[in-house]
């Protein structure tokens, strides 16, 4: 019974379902299933469909409902974690968001889930983030990586704006910094001072790994 409801919820992620994402999520808990079998389970498949993505078999709305389905059993899960004072090997901390002046949030989220699927802690700061924001963000969290999106291009030099932030708070070195979205390309990553940029959600892992050497 315990690997059926796991089943249901690996296919509901799969299947972009939301709704039956979160009430599987809800039955583990009530039936007092390990919640990190739920995260590796949940794991596995939003890979499957980043893989699959990655490979042209599948497009970018799976990709996005595949990442809603995730996000809505997430938290559930995550709670049960804390409740029980339990703990997921983590490869490192990420701050992510959308930069200020800038409320697009598909591509943002989209990295964000995948990313925590790949085994990082994730804080994601929401859309609109200004740069005193980041650094706080970063402050707080002793984060590893800081990921910035941006898909406009009127809002993209804000990802400047953060880099030189950083710098006067004596934090650039301390932290690497991707950088992506719509309206950036490898040519403004590279000069606005950024580690990396990838153009897709699923290479932001294998970059923000290896940025970190793992």
């Amino acid at each position: 019974m315990k690997t059926e409801i796991l089943r249901e919820l690996s296919n509901a992620i799969e299947t972009y379902d939301r709704k039956e994402a979160e009430r599987c999520a809800l039955e583990l808990v009530q039936r007092k299933i390990d919640p990190l079998k739920a995260l590796d389970v949940m794991t596995l498949a939003i890979r499957k469909v980043g893989d699959g993505f990655g490979s042209g078999e599948l497009f970018l709305p799976e990709l996005v409902g595949a990442a809603a389905a995730m996000q809505a059993a997430t938290p559930i899960i995550e709670k049960e974690l804390k409740r029980l004072g339990a703990k997921r090997e983590s490869l490192g901390i990420v701050v992510i968001g959308t930069v200020f002046g800038d409320i697009h949030t598909i591509g943002k989220t989209m990295v964000a889930t995948l990313l925590t699927a790949g085994g990082f802690t994730v804080i994601d700061l929401g859309i609109n983030v200004t740069a005193e924001s980041f650094v706080a963000g970063i402050r707080t969290h002793r984060a590893d990586i800081l990921a910035m999106s941006a898909l406009m291009t009127t809002t993209a030099p804000e990802q400047r704006k953060v880099i030189e932030t950083l710098k006067k708070e004596g934090l650039r070195n301390k932290v690497k910094i991707m950088v992506g979205g719509g309206a950036i390309t490898q040519g403004f990553a590279e000069g606005v001072g950024a580690d990396g940029y990838d153009p897709t959600a699923p290479g932001a892992v294998k970059l923000a790994i290896k940025l970190l050497g793992k």
